[in-house]
């Protein structure tokens, strides 16, 4: 799978400089970009079957816990091009205050 753009988890893990949580964060990005950048990716079940917590809402709303659920990381997946969308990543309480099916990354 392609990631776009890698740059949006890198100026996440940049924005939590000083954080105690950031060296955990980085790592489990860098795992998650990894995983997915070497994945092929055919459906939802495939997602899942590598990420059970996961939670799949739609191929345009997928929604990863990072660090233990502490953070939350939601792409839209386009299966057919083998492309993944970051679109939004933050805490958990973040999360809670979006619509995560109209969130869009701010560039």
């Amino acid at each position: 799978m392609r990631v776009i753009a890698r740059s949006t988890l890198r100026h996440f893990v940049g924005s939590l400089a000083g954080h105690k949580d950031q060296p955990a964060v980085k790592t489990a990005l860098d795992s998650w970009y990894d995983e997915t950048s070497r994945a092929a990716w055919k459906n939802t079940t495939d997602v899942k079957r590598r990420y059970a917590t996961a939670s799949i809402l739609s191929a345009e709303r997928i929604v990863f816990n990072v660090k233990g659920n502490d953070y939350r990381l939601v792409v839209a997946v386009d299966f057919d091009k083998a492309l993944v969308w970051i679109k939004w990543i933050g805490t958990h309480k973040a999360y809670d205050k979006i619509d995560v099916t109209k969130v869009q990354h701010d560039k």
